[in-house]
């Protein structure tokens, strides 16, 4: 399916709390080491995620995911067109790729991904 659903993280005010609660209800092992402040959870199969620290200026805990998309820019401007609002320009993760972030019509934060090539 073009544009699937890549990747997911739980933004979370107590990430302890929150890492406990997955790893009792849905057995997930975290690896905290990787990238210290954003602990990789692979949950058996795509898509992996990541669990983080709720930055203080966000309204409320969340889950954001993200699609991946053959070009960010092309997707930023047909969201801009389409009545979205971009809330992060593409961003580089290095040794990654690259991300973004956009708001649908309802106000729904929708993330998207282009992964380095090779």
């Amino acid at each position: 399916m073009a544009n699937a659903l890549c990747h997911f993280e739980v933004m979370a005010t107590d990430v302890e709390r929150a890492k406990e609660f997955y790893t009792s209800v849905l057995g997930w092992q975290f690896d905290d080491e990787s990238m210290p402040g954003y602990a990789l959870v692979n949950p058996g199969q795509e898509p992996s995620g990541a669990f983080f620290k709720k930055p203080s200026g966000a309204p409320t805990p969340c889950m954001n995911v993200y699609f991946n998309v053959d070009d960010i820019d092309a997707t930023l401007e047909k969201a801009g067109a389409n009545g979205g609002e971009i809330l992060v320009a593409k961003t580089e993760i290095p040794g990654t790729g690259h991300f973004a972030m956009f708001t649908d019509l309802e106000g729904i934060v929708i993330g998207i991904m282009k992964p380095d090539e090779g």
